[in-house]
């Protein structure tokens, strides 16, 4: 075994899922603006045959970004974060090691699979969980690899103490494989009763069972890999590039328990005023609430860890990310519990206010998170400066007004349907047709497409100033303590 002082850390892995991220977030997020002009648009539904249409495209896009772009960037940032955490090196664990890689390419060989499927129509019906049977068993495999990375490598650390950062990606990987079994249950329709083609299932469930597993699944897939990892990511990434101390670690355990045990309880706000019984949707509302306490005790943490430090926002553009993803994390959270108030479910409910809420979270939260992660590893991965901070900085102002224009124009657009559907005239009757809805919010999802291609031009921008950092960044002479180097 090496001592710790001599330790060479092994980032291939890491680097895999790096490229996976930058293009996988490429790809999700250009299908999204595709979406997005096609919701402004119609006719652009016609452009590439059933191949082009929404039905195929939004899948597609949900799935390409939330367990493709987020995925391989949760992945990426655990292959760095593990060793440095745990003072343990991959290399050390040839098995580990073969392990990691094999994680890599068999994921690789899933989206392919699920890219070729949801392209064809061939989809389960259920949100993020639209896969078939084969493509599922795939995925439990490769969660499978996941977790004895994870336990293998703590199994053999120096770092006797698990720093929280961990914790969280314990429960991410814990709390989606306990999700995603019972959610999947499934039925294959040819062996069981000889109909229909040999890939084809249905749910084990029916009716409002189903409903119920669905979300309770399909809320907890966003807070436990939308969520709880992005959390370990600040956690680890903010006190190192600030090199400042997390402000209070008292804090960041006290909302780690708070946010394992509320988030479960909180799916049923999704069956509001449905045929789910009413205890649960009650339940689904009183957690939601409940879950602000935990989610700001993060985000709040966070903000505190630059107490006295501001001036820092100035200087650092990757701690202006995710001070950023905080705030924008600190939105979200407080939008969705609003949102899952019964009164204000009423409105809101089906409405663009919903998408709204989930892209603040997505786009704000979620990516500029990543952003700031892979950029902090860039130098001490590839041993070179990152390539441009105009380009930086340009990025980020552009891709921050991207989010602003999108969540902006879907709170109005959402609450302006929410109030149509409910305007009745002096006979009590409806004030106005559905298709008035439609056709009133056609300038607020022009705004929403522009500012999905605003962020899309983004992603552009972070993708080249990656290539370039380890194609032809300065090399550096030593890893950087702190503050990531970036050349003017």
């Amino acid at each position: 075994m090496q001592s710790s002082s001599a330790l060479e850390y092994d980032y291939t892995v890491a680097k895999y899922f790096t490229v996976a991220t930058i293009v996988l977030g490429i790809v999700g997020m250009l299908i999204g603006v595709i979406l997005a002009f096609q919701m402004a648009f119609p006719a652009l539904n016609n452009l590439a045959g059933e191949y082009g249409t929404f039905g195929r495209l939004r899948p597609l896009h949900t799935n390409a970004v939330a367990f493709g772009f987020a995925l391989s960037g949760i992945w990426a940032t655990w292959y760095y974060v593990g060793q440095r955490v745990l003072k343990v090196s991959m290399a050390e664990s040839k098995f580990l090691m073969v392990l990691g890689k094999a994680h890599f390419w068999l994921y690789a060989v899933g989206v392919v699979a699920i890219v070729i499927s949801l392209l064809m129509g061939i989809s389960t019906g259920k949100e993020y969980a639209q896969f078939e049977w084969p493509i599922d068993i795939v995925i439990v495999i490769i969660w499978v690899m996941w977790g004895i990375s994870i336990f293998g490598l703590i199994g053999i650390r120096r770092e006797k103490t698990l720093y929280i950062s961990i914790w969280y990606y314990i429960a991410c990987f814990l709390a989606v494989a306990m999700l995603y079994l019972f959610n999947n249950m499934e039925v294959p329709t040819y062996f069981v009763a000889g109909v229909g083609s040999w890939y084809h299932s249905v749910s084990m469930y029916a009716g409002t069972n189903d409903a119920m597993v669905q979300w309770w699944y399909g809320h907890n897939a966003v807070g436990f890999v939308l969520t709880v990892p992005i959390i370990a990511m600040i956690y680890y990434f903010l006190p190192k590039e600030s090199g400042q101390p997390v402000y209070s670690y008292k804090l960041s355990l006290l909302s780690f328990w708070g946010l394992i045990f509320v988030y479960v309880w909180a799916g049923g706000h999704h069956l509001i005023y449905s045929t789910a019984p009413d205890w649960m949707q009650t339940m689904g509302s009183v957690f939601s609430v409940v879950l602000i306490l935990p989610s700001w005790g993060s985000a709040i943490n966070m903000l505190l860890t630059m107490k006295g430090e501001w001036g820092q926002l100035q200087e650092n553009v990757l701690i202006k990310f995710m001070i950023l993803a905080s705030t924008f994390y600190m939105f979200s959270t407080l939008e969705g519990p609003i949102q899952s108030i019964k009164s204000v479910n009423a409105l809101a409910h089906f409405t663009d206010w919903i998408p709204g809420h989930v892209h603040d979270g997505a786009l704000g939260w979620v990516s500029f998170m990543i952003i700031a992660a892979l950029l902090h590893m860039a130098p001490r991965m590839y041993k070179r400066e990152i390539y441009s901070k105009k380009l930086l900085e340009s990025q980020f102002w552009i891709q921050t007004t991207g989010v602003v224009l999108y969540f902006t124009s879907m709170w109005i657009a959402g609450i302006t349907q929410g109030m149509m559907w409910r305007a009745t005239d002096q006979y009590g009757n409806l004030a106005y047709s559905f298709i008035d809805t439609v056709t009133v919010l056609y300038p607020y999802y022009t705004i929403r497409a522009i500012g999905g291609l605003l962020f899309l031009v983004g992603m552009f921008m972070w993708a080249y100033n990656m290539y370039k950092t380890f194609a032809s960044g300065r090399e550096l002479e030593r890893e950087p303590q702190n503050a990531s180097p970036i050349a003017a």
